[in-house]
């Protein structure tokens, strides 16, 4: 779950185009970093590509978090009995 505003990276949106775009004028870097934010650095696309379930709104949070904590609590597991145990050597 992400709120609308959240940004999802593993850089800010600044560092990326540092890198990226070092070879381009400040004002230049300035408009690729607008655009950056923009297609980027917002939950949308990280929901398309499967990174996160949903987008909420901040005021649902604490419902849609009740209701997915409740899901995993009821959850039963059916995992394989272990066939090997730890031997020592």
């Amino acid at each position: 779950l992400a709120w609308p505003s959240s940004e999802i990276a593993v850089m800010g949106a600044k560092g990326a185009t540092a890198i990226l775009y070092r070879d381009l004028t400040p004002e230049e870097t300035q408009q690729k970093l607008e655009e950056y934010e923009d297609l980027l650095c917002n939950p949308h696309m990280a929901a398309k590509r499967g990174f996160i379930d949903d987008i909420v709104e901040p005021r649902d949070t604490r419902g849609r978090l009740c209701d997915e904590l409740d899901a995993l609590y009821h959850k039963e597991l059916k995992n394989p009995e272990k066939k090997h145990g730890n031997i020592p050597l």
